[in-house]
Parts: structure tokens; C-alpha cells; sequence
């Protein structure tokens, strides 16, 4: 892949060694072949990206209000986007995402499926609505394949059951109908119809832990030993394989989570939603995610799903988008200058700071929107926080000298 050694010198690996990855699946190239956009890599010696989550609700269509999300989570710095639309024209929805974005863009299609049809669904639409989003472009599809009839027998221990959208539509068709779970019954025609496309299978954690009791809990790693499972049948049909995973997660339990995804999945790529640390941040969990995120990161999880301020209280606005993407680039920045010691940016801030250099503080922050708010920085020497007792300040006037 041609594409390869420009990604390569982005990412500061050389070609070769990106080139082997890709080949172990330790690093997954995403970008379906039906568009024309840039190649995304997400995985081992990689820089840690940021997903952001948009798409309309039932009781909320606004195609506009999405799209201004998309543009707003791009500009603040999200690699990728998903379309998680359950509500409107889920076709036309998806259309217009793609056509205006020029990241990766992921959906889940089980949501269509289970929309048009409910539990009445049959394993045949299933697969044609997972095509028809690769025919559409879909450069990466989240797919409960590891959700089993004899997983779902047993969660009594749990205060959440089930906090996963997708995991609750597959669970409750598996208890409709009697039978297995199709994404998993028919793994192997899935398989086929991605490998058409180039697109990549995210394999989704349909028992992700929805709280801090539920983490790390029996039902969870018998999901996760299915997915290393199924991991191992697509890298053997040659199809690229992310991993997801908690969740609501204690600080305690995030380093023994990432090293046994790595250890079950053999290494693939692992996609974490926060993890969140605690449940009590209502309103700011975009901080607890964000938390969760560096800690997770640093410990071997490749890929963040952003949190906004308003998850578990509704649909996000755009600026919460915003929000969400920036506390998800810090933890994903703090993670890369452990996993791949640069700190070479942050050195260009700190040089920034003692020269009391405001442009080029801007220039380097992760919020673009910090200038409008200090604008007037940029025609003084110092802030208002110390005034003419600014330490950098002396340190110019009188050690420097």
C-alpha cells in the first residue's frame, strides 16, 4: 500500500515496521475503498485517536444539527466519526455524514436492522444492512458478534444488565426467538461482505460493564474470550479486526482490562468507550472519561470513544461534542508522550511560556477557541493571574540577563 509511507512518517515509525503491523494486525488501516478519503491507522506504536460519536435520536432528527457536530468534533481533533442515527432517514442520514466528512466514519448497523424489522428480524436483513453500509462507504462497523445464549442466561450479579444500545437488540431477539445470536451464527458471511469492501469490523463489547460494580465481571470476560475467538477467524480470512471495551471501569482494574484484551485478542487494536472511573460525575463525565482514557491508553488501549457532558442525561449539543473530543485529545496526547516519548510539542509550549510568546501558545493548545476568549494576552506581556509579579516575567528581566 502506496499510502503506507506517508502514514508512517506522520505517525514517526518507519514503513517497515508499520508495514509488519499491519500484516500481525496489531494495526488496522481504515478507510473504506468506496471513498475518498485519507487512510486512518489505529493500533500498536501508533498515535492513541479519538472517535466522536453524533447521530440522531427518536425523538430528535436534525440532519443539520448532526452534520454541524460532525464539522465541529472534526475541527476540535476527532480522527473518526460514528453515525449512531436511530431516528429519521437512516440511509439518507448516513449518505449526507459520509459526503461531508473526509474522516473515517463507523455505524452500528444492527440499529437498522433492528429499526426496520425489531425482533422479527431475520438473519438475511441483518446481512444486507451490514452491505448496504459498506456499499454506502462505512469505513468501520460495530458488530456484537461476542454476545452468546449461554452468556445471557447468566447475569443476575449485575445492577446494569446490559447498558450497550446494539448488545440490548441483539439480547432481546436471541430471547424472542430462541436461537443464537446471528452476527455470531454467521460470522463467517459477515467476513465475506467486509473483505469486499476494505472496511474494518470493529468488534463491539454488547456487555460492556454500564457501572463499577459490573466491571471486570464473569459475563464481561466470557464476551471478550469470545472475541479473541473471532479475532482469530478474520485475521485468517485477512480482514482487519478493532476490539472494544469498557465501559465504567475502577482506576484499579484499567491495567489488568488493556493487558488482557491484548493478551485474548492477540493484540489488536482496542477501542475503549471513556473508560468512565466513576458513576457519580453526572454532567462532567467527559472528565471521568477522559480520566479513564489516558490511564487506559497509556496501559495499551489504542483508540478513545469520546464521553460529552451530557452522557447518560441526552442527546449532545455541539458544543458538548466539542468538549468531548478536547478531554479526549488531552487523555490520548498525555497517553502518546508515554507510549512513544515525544514530547516535542509540549517542549515547543514551554519554550512558548517563558518567552511570554501568546500567538504561539495559541497556536500550539489543543482548543482553537482559547484565543477568542484571551484575545487581549496577545497585546500585553503578562495575565491578570500575577501581573507585574509574573515569575516568567522576572526570570526575563533579571536571570536571563
Amino acid at each position: 500500500m502506496a499510502a503506507l509511507e506517508d502514514i508512517a512518517r506522520k505517525e514517526g515509525i518507519s514503513e517497515e515496521k508499520l508495514r509488519r503491523r499491519v500484516d500481525s494486525g496489531s494495526v488496522v488501516v481504515v478507510k473504506n475503498s468506496e471513498r475518498d478519503i485519507p487512510p486512518l491507522v489505529i493500533g500498536a506504536g501508533t498515535r492513541v485517536k479519538v472517535n466522536a460519536n453524533v447521530g440522531t435520536s427518536s425523538d430528535v432528527v436534525d440532519l443539520r444539527k448532526e452534520l454541524e457536530k460532525s464539522w465541529a468534533a472534526v475541527r476540535a481533533g476527532a480522527d473518526t466519526l460514528m453515525d449512531l442515527s436511530v431516528g429519521g432517514d437512516l440511509d439518507s442520514i448516513r449518505g449526507e455524514i459520509l459526503k461531508n466528512t473526509k474522516v473515517p466514519v463507523g455505524t452500528v448497523p444492527i440499529y437498522q436492522a433492528f429499526i426496520e424489522e425489531k425482533v422479527d428480524m431475520t438473519s438475511e436483513h441483518i446481512l444486507e444492512v451490514i452491505e448496504k453500509h459498506c456499499r454506502d462507504g462505512v469505513d468501520f462497523l460495530t458488530l456484537h458478534c461476542g454476545i452468546t445464549k449461554s452468556i445471557l442466561e447468566d447475569l443476575g450479579g449485575r445492577i446494569i444488565p446490559i447498558t450497550s444500545r446494539g448488545g440490548s437488540f441483539i439480547a432481546a431477539w436471541m430471547i424472542k426467538n430462541g436461537r443464537e445470536n446471528p452476527l455470531y451464527e454467521y460470522f463467517d458471511s459477515i467476513l465475506e461482505i467486509v473483505s469486499r469492501y476494505n472496511a474494518v469490523i470493529s468488534l463491539g463489547d454488547a456487555l460492556r460493564p454500564g457501572c463499577l460494580h459490573d466491571s471486570s465481571d464473569v459475563a464481561q470476560m466470557q464476551e471478550l474470550i469470545n472475541l479473541g475467538r473471532l479475532t482469530k477467524r478474520a485475521r485468517k480470512a485477512k480482514v482487519p479486526v478493532i476490539v472494544e471495551g469498557p465501559g465504567h471501569v475502577p482506576l484499579d482494574q484499567i491495567e489488568a482490562n488493556m493487558m488482557l484484551e491484548k493478551r485474548i485478542c492477540d493484540n489488536a487494536p482496542f477501542y475503549v468507550l471513556g473508560p468512565l472511573v466513576t458513576d457519580i460525575a453526572l454532567g462532567y463525565d467527559h472528565i471521568s472519561g477522559a480520566i479513564g482514557g489516558a490511564l487506559a491508553a497509556i496501559y495499551g488501549a489504542d483508540f478513545l470513544c469520546y464521553v460529552t457532558p451530557s452522557e447518560h442525561l441526552g442527546l449532545p449539543t455541539v458544543e458538548d461534542v466539542r468538549n468531548g473530543v478536547i478531554a479526549s485529545k488531552i487523555a490520548a496526547h498525555a497517553a502518546d508522550i508515554v507510549r512513544l516519548r515525544d514530547m516535542g510539542r509540549d517542549d515547543e509550549m514551554s519554550h512558548a511560556r517563558i518567552n511570554l510568546d501568546w500567538n504561539r501558545m495559541f497556536k500550539l493548545g489543543v482548543d482553537e477557541c482559547v484565543r477568542e476568549k484571551y484575545s487581549k494576552l496577545v497585546n500585553q506581556e503578562v495575565c491578570t493571574m500575577c501581573g507585574k509579579y509574573c515569575a516568567l516575567k522576572i526570570v526575563k528581566d533579571y536571570l536571563r540577563k
